[in-house]
């Protein structure tokens, strides 16, 4: 049985898979060197990191890329 944890993240409260909790940036393709990605300035991300990344804000999600048609 996998273990689902509880934590406050970002002021959230929030359910994770407790082995997956904090591996979204290894395991997101974004964060691994793509030239279209920049997490110090969101405005100059691609679309669709820009788009990923509101969503995620709204919804208190973490949503790691894993196929990309515009990695870089």
């Amino acid at each position: 049985m996998i273990d689902i944890i509880k934590y406050t993240h970002h002021k959230v409260p929030v359910s994770v898979i407790e082995s997956n909790k904090g591996k979204h940036r290894e395991h997101c393709l974004c964060w691994q060197g793509c030239r279209k990605f920049f997490p110090a300035n969101e405005d100059k991300n691609c679309i669709i990191a820009s788009q990923l990344y509101s969503f995620d804000k709204i919804y208190n999600v973490t949503t790691p890329v894993w196929e990309c048609a515009e990695y870089a």
